[in-house]
């Protein structure tokens, strides 16, 4: 019976019961005492009265003088258990039961589903669908089970309903008509809600975020739309972001062949690149190279012309020939490309980006707080120690994939100072707080609720599929309306933040161009920019997709 009341309930009923009965054992108490050591005996109602008026501190009438020892400090002692009665009894027994009683309940049902969306337990993975959801206006109900989660989320405005689907099992009713359900609970709650809803009679879409691929198939056996593991998708990213192996920085720079290239520069403050702009640098004068844009808190901003200009901190993104951008390296810092990735923190995230890059052939030291066959160093990443044995100073990037958003951010810090020209690439689980990372120093922040929110997005609300990074591409073009202008001509960078890098004539490339040079309706642009940037160029310039050159026929066969 004592299971259908609440905590603070209970404590009224135990404070209730417990009164009378300290009352009595006081009292019986100071009826021996009184006879054995005052040898002044009392009966038994005077003793009651006596530990009564202790208990409630209201003061003694006339029985208030002892002699022996024992009885005074027993008289003492009653009188501090009549203090701490007090001292507990508001805070901890009738503030919280009056609390309870006059704060709103939360619901135990489900309103009216028809459009809305059934989240079952709100966290990290749904954080950003949620807002997504509340930005294009689509109704939706989070069924949370943890108390405090569900009053905090109602303080925040969502509407939520508070129960659990063991104890509660008709807590989905209505739920047949909703527009969609999200499962986000442990593998197996995901399970049970999916059979529940299924046995309630649903029809529509449910997405399940699971911890384990494995599970996968069993949740769609039993019910499920789509499973999704944001968790090893994000892995996948970070790994990504850390190897070109795995995906090139710039898609398709294998096209300018062996004599030109793309490079990335770290701009140190101190740099002569520094908070300067475009325009009066000339790096394509001077220098021979062309700006295409810059990363900077993990976004990318395209070059726009003259008055771009180069932020402190950024990674520069050029194109050139191998002499020139060796110049420009020499006035920024240049990124290293070689040598180990260092992966600090080896749960599922972790895992997923270690496994990743082993499949590509990179080289990788583990750093974890616990000892694993697969860890190389058991230690704190925020100690210096920890970092010099894993060799920090000399890794060509470092993959924080903390499961902890404060150890994130501090430890992104720590890195930083540590090691301050190693690419630093770090994931999160709350998307808010990816703006501190890259504050704290991060080249590249990426959070588990980005990606859950961007898969879970496209498939509930027909979005785009939003890639988890924005990436370059070199693309090989014909003039299209460029014939007869100058490859670096005005216009071209502030119409469609894009920039032509290189012309192809014949067998020649050209990457350095005087004023008198024309463009001819022959040669091939090598354009580079973003997919949307090299769309709009498209448009704007009339251009197609070259021509691959058509390999050379082999020899003829020899004459009989």
């Amino acid at each position: 019976m004592a299971g259908y009341f609440k905590r603070s309930t209970r404590r009224l009923f135990v404070l209730i019961a417990s009164i009378p009965l300290v009352i009595l054992v006081g009292g019986l108490l100071y009826m021996v005492g009184m006879a054995n050591l005052e040898q002044a005996p009392r009966d038994f109602w005077s003793s009651i009265e006596w530990a009564a008026e202790t208990l409630t501190t209201t003061g003694y009438g006339h029985d208030s003088h002892w002699t022996h020892p024992g009885m005074i400090l027993f008289v003492i002692f009653f009188e501090l258990v009549g203090m701490s009665f007090y001292v507990l009894i508001f805070p901890v027994f009738f503030l919280p039961f009056f609390e309870e009683r006059f704060e709103a309940r939360l619901p135990g049902t489900l309103p009216e589903m028809a459009g809305r969306v059934l989240i079952h337990r709100y966290g990290a993975a749904v954080d950003s669908l949620v807002d997504e959801l509340r930005r294009v206006g689509t109704p939706f109900v989070i069924l949370e089970q943890d108390e405090r989660q569900a009053r905090r989320l109602r303080d925040r405005g969502y509407n939520v309903i508070f129960g659990s689907l063991d104890e509660q099992p008709g807590i989905l009713a209505g739920v047949e008509t909703a527009q969609a359900l999200i499962t986000n609970a442990d593998d197996h709650a995901d399970a049970t809600f999916i059979m529940m809803a299924r046995e309630r009679g649903y029809q529509g879409t449910i997405l399940a975020l699971a911890e384990d691929p494995l599970h996968r198939p069993p949740m769609e056996k039993i019910g499920a739309t789509a499973v999704f593991t944001p968790s090893h998708v994000l892995g996948a990213a970070l790994a990504a972001r850390a190897s070109a192996r795995i995906s090139p920085k710039v898609e398709g720079v294998q096209l300018l062949g062996e004599r030109i290239g793309i490079a990335d520069f770290r701009v140190q403050a101190s740099s002569p690149l520094a908070n300067k702009r475009l325009g009066n640098l000339r790096m394509r004068a001077r220098y021979g190279v062309t700006v295409i844009g810059q990363w900077n808190g993990g976004r990318f901003a395209p070059a726009e012309g003259p008055d771009t200009l180069i932020a402190a901190g950024a990674i520069l993104v050029a194109a050139g020939a191998h002499a020139n951008l060796a110049r420009v390296e020499r006035m920024a810092t240049p990124l290293r490309r070689h040598g180990p990735i260092v992966v600090a923190g080896y749960g599922a995230v972790g895992r997923k980006v270690v496994e990743m890059l082993h499949d590509a052939g990179e080289t990788t030291i583990v750093i974890d707080i616990s000892p694993d066959p697969a860890v190389d160093v058991v230690g704190n990443v925020l100690e210096h120690a920890t970092l010099e044995r894993a060799r920090v100073r000399e890794a060509s990037a470092v993959v924080l994939a903390l499961s902890n958003d404060s150890a994130g951010v501090f430890a992104t810090a720590v890195m930083r100072d540590f090691a301050p020209e190693v690419r630093l690439i770090a994931r999160v689980n709350l998307a808010p707080n990816v703006a501190r990372l890259y504050q704290a120093g991060a080249d590249f922040a990426l959070s588990v609720g980005q990606v859950a929110g961007q898969i879970l997005a496209h498939h509930l609300l027909g979005e785009d599929a939003v890639t988890v990074e924005q990436r370059l591409k070199l693309a090989r073009v014909a003039p299209g309306t460029l014939v007869g202008g100058h490859p670096w001509q005005v216009g071209i960078r502030e119409k469609t933040a894009t920039a032509v890098v290189a012309v192809e004539r014949g067998a020649e490339v050209f990457v350095e161009f005087d004023q008198a040079f024309k463009v001819l309706a022959d040669d091939v642009l090598f354009v580079c920019g973003t997919t949307a940037s090299l769309d709009k160029y498209m448009r704007e310039y009339r251009a197609k997709p070259a021509e691959r050159p058509a390999p050379p026929a082999p020899p003829a066969p020899p004459a009989a």
